[in-house]
């Protein structure tokens, strides 16, 4: 891990006022949308325009990007106002295609990241490109391994230019975000690659409007160096995640709100809220596992009425007891704690279980 860490070229992200932005259409659809995007972000805060070329899709037959023509578009945006341009890349033709039309910065979905096959091709066909700074957006799932090993592949073929972007991570469960943040696995992964530039991306940690200033917020006390946020001239039209995008006046507006932010927070009061957020974000998860577990006793409910099998079964709640407690103990926390929660948890199943009834 040493070596990896001290492998990283961190130049391209030093030279920048930070917290760097990157921002721009989720994807890209027409020349003068493109454009339009892109004249009216501010330079003063906005470093790097962004658009999405090729769209991978869960399903086929949705809009699956606008392909080549818009690598025409972004070298135009370039050319114009002297920012630099970034697209998402998924395989070898992508690379070879991006480098022919100068795209300065190329990111990795997080698709791509949790396939070692296609890491390994991309990193293939960058060998050799030392310009380039290449991106690696985490992987869907919350593997650091998966997350690690791209960095490694990409070394491994001499691109030292790198950073991450932190996208949040799938979840099974209820959640306000479209994409949990993990804030705890963020952590860790600091730790263990401190010198590894890392960008926050709370548009699709978000999947919303309304939630992105304060993932933004959230993303700065855990040292993040940089965001990137979806803008659009009309978001409201976007072919793509209309619901995640701001406008260019938006964007200015909260990154101003931001600039104030950092201006008057103390690094001491930074570290304690990170921990904070941390506990925020359990609590929020723990509360949402409560949710699920309830619906399936409804579920018990409607089962055992239907069977004629008595509510309370103590047999099963013995082992259950049992179980937790072997386990919890395993994990250091204490019994006196489990037996609390456990007993208030089978408490409230009975209840619901028994208006069921």
């Amino acid at each position: 891990m040493e070596k990896l860490n001290n492998s990283i070229d961190r130049s391209w992200i030093d030279k920048f006022n930070q917290p760097l932005i990157i921002s721009g259409p989720c994807s890209a659809e027409s020349e003068q949308q493109i454009l339009e995007t892109a004249n009216r972000l501010n330079p003063n805060y906005v470093q790097i325009f962004r658009a999405g070329i090729w769209k991978p899709r869960t399903k086929p037959n949705n809009f699956e990007g606008i392909g080549k023509k818009g690598l025409e578009w972004l070298h135009q945006v370039k050319k114009n106002t002297g920012l630099l341009v970034a697209t998402e890349i998924a395989n070898a033709e992508h690379v070879k295609l991006a480098i022919s039309f100068d795209i300065d910065v190329l990111w990795i979905g997080a698709r791509s990241t949790a396939s070692p096959f296609t890491i390994q091709e991309i990193a293939d066909a960058l060998e050799g490109e030392k310009n380039k700074i290449i991106l690696v957006k985490n992987p869907i799932h919350p593997d650091i391994e998966l997350w690690i090993g791209a960095l490694e592949r990409l070394l491994g073929k001499g691109i030292k230019k790198l950073g991450v972007i932190h996208r949040g991570f799938y979840t099974y469960k209820n959640s306000k975000y479209r994409n949990q943040p993990n804030w705890n696995l963020l952590f860790n992964f600091r730790s263990l690659i401190p010198r590894i530039p890392i960008i926050c991306d709370p548009s699709h940690i978000c999947g919303n409007k309304e939630g992105i200033f304060d993932i933004a917020k959230k993303a700065y006390h855990f040292q993040s160096e940089g965001l990137m946020i979806e803008s659009h001239c009309d978001p409201d039209h976007a072919w793509s995640d209309a619901q995640q995008q701001i406008t260019p006046e938006k964007l200015l507006e909260m990154l101003k709100q931001l600039t104030n932010f950092k201006k008057f927070d103390q690094k001491s009061k930074r570290d304690l809220d990170s921990f904070r957020i941390v506990i925020d974000e359990l609590d929020e998860n723990i509360i949402a596992l409560f949710s699920e577990r309830m619906n399936i006793s409804k579920k018990l409910g409607s089962l055992k009425k239907d069977s004629d099998i008595p509510v309370y079964q103590p047999d099963r709640w013995n082992d259950i007891m049992k179980k937790s407690l072997i386990f919890g103990r395993s994990l250091g926390i204490s019994e006196e704690l489990l037996e609390g929660v456990f007993k208030l948890l089978h408490q409230e199943s009975i209840k619901i279980q028994n208006q069921i009834r």
